[in-house]
């Protein structure tokens, strides 16, 4: 187990330390680390999963915001494998430029900055082979929330639209120092190979699931009635007395397309 007694985790950098021993040994587990993979891993903290990584892969790159984290860190990894820690903050950085393998990005990630760094990870999709992070239990749900459930939103359309999604276990916040007041869970996010229902216009898409979320309670004839009339909600066998929650991925996409079609 990494001690934490050296370290004040910051607030700012949303900093709680996995500290629970199991927990980390099933999160390392169900990431099944091969050597000669092209592991990265986002925010490594004081490397409690970072170390089992390196001693499983012999070889990964981390990714750390907090510089007076990396001189601790590269001392614990130093007899056990090689890490290239590169300081950066993580919604800014480029991972295409971290080699020509395909990633396999893992992270405890910060809640302030989950959303928008998977989004920036999204931009970036094609390098890379999956996504194994620690998210906000309630974030989770959402990503992987299917039509008709009451978490299915904008973010379960735009991730699932990239990528196939699993839910792996829940995290207690006892496994955290400082425990966090959320539960949290571990979340695999595999891109799609092929995406199997693509959009024209990516942009279109990304505006007309924010219309319709965004107006969750009206019926899409309502939220969005600028941009499609019945006829073409009729052409397309979409029933426009329906919510936003009821539509499937490959249905908003056609609505994106039948958009971009006409303009």
């Amino acid at each position: 187990m990494t001690s934490i007694d050296n370290h004040q985790p910051r607030k700012r950098f949303g900093q709680n330390f996995l500290t629970d021993q199991s927990i980390i040994e099933q999160i390392v587990y169900h990431f099944h680390p091969k050597q000669g993979e092209n592991i990265v891993e986002i925010g490594p903290g004081l490397g409690a999963i970072t170390i089992p990584l390196l001693k499983a892969a012999e070889k990964m790159q981390a990714v750390e915001l907090d510089r007076s984290l990396i001189p601790k860190i590269a001392a614990q990894c130093e007899t056990i494998g090689d890490i290239t820690i590169h300081q950066g903050d993580a919604l800014k950085f480029d991972f295409t430029a971290l080699g020509t393998t395909p990633i396999r990005l893992i992270g405890n990630l910060p809640y302030n900055i989950s959303t928008p760094l998977i989004f920036h990870l999204i931009k970036q999709i094609s390098s890379i082979h999956d996504m194994h992070f620690m998210l906000q239990k309630e974030m989770v749900d959402r990503i992987c929330a299917q039509p008709g459930n009451k978490d299915y939103g904008r973010l379960s359309v735009m991730i699932q639209y990239h990528c196939t999604t699993q839910k792996l276990f829940t995290i207690p916040p006892s496994a955290f120092s400082p425990p966090p007041k959320v539960q949290s869970a571990l979340v695999r996010l595999t891109p799609h190979k092929k995406i199997p229902h693509p959009a024209q216009d990516h942009e279109q898409l990304a505006e007309v699931v924010r219309i319709a979320f965004n107006q969750r309670r009206k019926t899409l004839r309502n939220s969005l009635k600028t941009l499609l009339d019945n006829t073409q909600f009729n052409n397309l066998e979409i029933d426009s007395n329906k919510r936003p929650e009821q539509l499937s991925v490959s249905d908003f996409v056609r609505l994106a397309n039948a958009i971009s079609t006409r303009a």
